[in-house]
């Protein structure tokens, strides 16, 4: 990080340098510029970049903004008390209080009063937003945007909120995203929540979305998620198939199949519902086709779905035969009809000789 900056910083400095040696105006600039001090920095405020000696490139515009910065580089501080204990080079604060506490975090950005507040080491934050990552003070590259979010994070890295106290609870769950007002507040520890307009739960490797439950899509299809976490729907049409054929024989495998009542285990369903359904290593040893594998190739669901296809095939091949049947029955019926009329006119001839 020090050579990226020092090259930025000498970068500047050549900069500045051929400016001032090329303008012919340089020494007749009078008064000389508000707050300009040496190695490219600006000063106004009250104690603003008090401890500077060598930093070079640092903008503090505000009371005890950048105060105990000394060697620290290409910061910028806005606000009465931004960035007022840092050291280190390449942070961004606007808004008072804003990087109150950092000292050696860099590449951090702030805009917003009292926003990173608590931050001292963390790096790589963005915060966007009043007490936007406020208690943050170890955490590297997240990213808050509204007010208050990730409010109540000190070391959790890698979290992304959007909306006004979103992950407002987080405080060491890392690898989170909330989107949405208050989205993701009942996450506090847990690691790789996806929370898109609901509150969400502390469980990790999870999803919430809000809004779809208990909503109807009168006419829409079932949406499928696959291994690599891709959402999608099933198509029918003809115009998306290949080889399409009879099913024949195919769906016999249901008869081979065993229903199971079953429940999860307590670290997938606390509550324990009773299920019922299939165990996919033994549909596997029906019919390869009809298991879901994880990414490491293993069983991990059922297709369900296509054993409604394979039902159907089942009912209409009962039903073809239940057909085929009554056909055969109506017919010796009617046979049976024609011979019983014959015998009946055979037995009145008889009676009437007699």
């Amino acid at each position: 990080m020090k050579t990226i900056t020092n090259t930025i910083y000498l970068a500047f400095a050549l900069l500045g340098f051929a400016c001032f040696a090329l303008s012919p105006m340089a020494d007749a600039v009078v008064p000389p510029p508000d707050g300009g001090y040496p190695n490219g920095n600006t000063a106004e405020g009250q104690a603003a970049l008090l401890s500077l000696t060598t930093g070079g490139f640092n903008t503090a515009v505000g009371y005890l903004s950048l105060r105990s910065n000394v060697i620290g580089q290409l910061n910028t501080a806005i606000g009465a008390g931004t960035l007022l204990a840092n050291t280190n080079d390449e942070n961004t604060a606007t808004g008072a209080g804003a990087l109150f506490s950092n000292t050696d975090g860099y590449f951090n950005t702030a805009n917003g009063a009292f926003a990173l507040f608590s931050n001292t080491g963390g790096r790589a934050n963005v915060a966007n937003g009043v007490f936007a990552l406020f208690s943050n003070t170890m955490g590297d590259d997240n990213t808050a945007i509204g007010y208050q979010t990730l409010y109540s994070n000190t070391t959790g890295i890698h979290n992304t909120a959007n909306g006004i106290n979103s992950l407002y609870n987080n405080t060491t769950g890392s690898e989170n995203i909330a989107v949405g007002f208050n989205a993701g507040n009942n996450v506090s520890m847990a690691s790789n929540v996806i929370c898109i307009g609901s509150p969400g739960e502390d469980s990790g490797n999870s999803c919430y979305i809000g809004n779809i439950f208990g909503s109807t899509s009168s006419g829409g299809v079932a949406v499928f998620v696959n291994s690599d976490g891709r959402l999608g729907t099933v198509t029918s049409s003809a115009r998306f198939k290949n080889d399409i054929k009879p099913m024949d024989k195919a769906s016999e495998a249901l008869l081979a199949l065993r229903p199971v009542s079953f429940r999860y285990k307590k670290d997938i369903d606390p509550k324990g519902l009773s299920q019922f359904g299939l165990v996919a290593e033994e549909v596997e040893k029906v019919n390869r086709d009809l298991v879901v594998r994880d990414k490491d190739g293993k069983p991990y669901s059922v297709r369900y779905d296509q054993l409604n296809a394979m039902l159907l095939n089942e009912f209409l091949k009962e039903h073809h035969q239940v057909q085929e049947q009554k056909a055969v029955v109506a017919q010796l019926k009617q046979d049976f009809q024609s011979r019983l009329a014959e015998q009946q006119k055979q037995i009145a001839a008889l009676t009437a000789g007699l």
